[in-house]
């Protein structure tokens, strides 16, 4: 009965996301430039609701991502605290991949074009930029080791 409330309630929120993407990208690509610009760059009208909307979904993602895992922690622990204290050590290791990222970025300043994006060009901005994508590459390196694993593991074993 509750995975069919929890499938439930995801789908719809699924559907609900891609319809407001969905909404918001026909703005962005259809909705026109704006008038300062015509003819020198594309600058549509609705940038700034698109931005918005990727912040939304981002955060929406993180503040799920952080409350779930504590759920899943304490209800682990509860059951079997050997496997809550590894989903503990998964936590750790994500944020020492995070910190470890951070210390690797690079905080040289960028050539920017514009004054208003010198003020993100500080070494705080730089290294926290350099944080995520290094971050995202190394998950992405580990999901697809993660499936290739599962694939041979699952041929081997037939």
């Amino acid at each position: 009965m509750a995975v069919t409330k929890i499938r439930k309630f995801s789908s719809l929120v699924l559907i609900l996301c891609t319809i407001i993407t969905l909404v918001v990208l026909g703005l962005f690509f259809f909705g026109g430039d704006d008038e300062p610009y015509k003819g020198e760059m594309w600058n549509p009208i609705y940038a700034d609701l698109l931005l918005y909307w990727q912040y939304i979904l981002f955060a929406g993602t993180a503040l799920a991502t952080v409350l779930l895992g504590v759920w899943q922690f304490i209800s682990s622990f509860k059951n079997n605290p050997k496997k809550g204290i590894m989903g503990l050590v998964v936590i750790v290791l994500f944020a020492a991949l995070l910190f470890l990222t951070y210390a690797f970025g690079s905080s040289a300043p960028v050539n920017v074009v514009n004054a208003e994006a010198q003020a993100f060009n500080v070494p705080f901005w730089l290294k926290i930029t350099d944080m995520w994508l290094y971050s995202t590459y190394i998950l992405i390196a580990l999901v697809i080791l993660a499936v290739v694993a599962g694939s041979v593991k699952r041929i081997t074993s037939k």
